[in-house]
């Protein structure tokens, strides 16, 4: 496995790993699934966070098989609901429920910039992190906990379309011009290396996917789930600014941070519906 991350510059390199490189880079390090990376590089993370929502595609349909299956055996959509945001938080091991905490924490401290990181950095929860995990959770939970009361195929693919759209907000926090916050760490790794295009090319696929994913239910739903995406990442886009500007660029956390937020937004515009 190589290792190049010696560039500080937050541009996107030249060379573009190919994709199975890229793939293993997405899986291996946004979430538990057993995946080997190949490459710990500029280029193998430029590939790898372009196809990060391919990695929230399997993570979202890991996580509804079991709540659709607790519906057919009986279950109830809260159970359903609370059993499929639990699984994306195994298969990340918390970390992203863990970003946002210490995000919270970070952001609600007040301090500069350097002691707000350094109180990022800590094993404890404050305040501050508690309320935004068990706020996310509750919401996430009562949202899809509503799509499932309406039938197993919207609470699923209310499930997919929210785990792919929390992984699209960290292909767009990895773009051209976005700079890491320390000189380490998964923010340092992956500080713009997707290019501004690619970003955008992801984007537009996502919506369309995601309409055409809920066409069947009809024209309305379609247009539903692409608001759900559009929606959420702007959510994300101005938690990204707000962390920029607070810590001086993005950090691991904050791409946990991002990826709950933007899931939760995207949960809550489908249960307007």
């Amino acid at each position: 496995m190589t290792n190049s991350f010696d560039d500080p510059s937050p541009t996107p390199p030249a060379e573009r790993a190919p994709l199975l490189d890229g793939v293993r880079f997405a899986f291996g390090t946004l979430t538990v699934l057993p995946a080997r990376i190949t490459r710990w590089d500029r280029p193998a993370a430029r590939t790898g966070m372009a196809c990060a929502p391919l990695a929230g595609l399997v993570v979202g349909v890991l996580a509804a098989v079991p709540g659709v299956l607790l519906l057919v055996l009986g279950g109830g959509p809260l159970l359903a609901a609370a059993v499929t945001v639990a699984v994306p938080a195994a298969l990340t091991r918390g970390l992203h429920l863990d970003g946002l905490a210490d995000t919270a924490d970070g952001l609600g401290s007040a301090k500069p910039a350097d002691e707000a990181l350094r109180i990022m950095k800590r094993s404890d929860i404050g305040p501050f992190g508690v309320v935004a995990l068990l706020l996310a959770l509750l919401v996430q939970a009562a949202a899809l906990s509503d799509a499932y009361a309406d039938s197993w195929i919207r609470g699923a693919l209310a499930a997919v379309v929210a785990a792919v759209t929390a992984r699209l907000a960290m292909t767009l926090a990895s773009r051209d011009g976005i700079p890491a916050a320390r000189p380490e760490g998964l923010g340092a790794a992956v500080a713009g290396v997707v290019p501004r295009t690619a970003a955008a090319a992801a984007t537009a696929a996502v919506v369309l996917l995601a309409a055409a994913a809920a066409l069947p239910l009809g024209l309305p739903d379609a247009g539903r789930y692409a608001a759900a995406v559009l929606a959420a990442l702007l959510v994300a886009e101005l938690l990204l600014r707000r962390c920029v500007r607070r810590f001086d660029g993005v950090t691991g956390d904050v791409f946990g941070a991002l990826a709950e937020v933007s899931a939760t937004t995207a949960l809550v515009v489908l249960a307007l519906g």
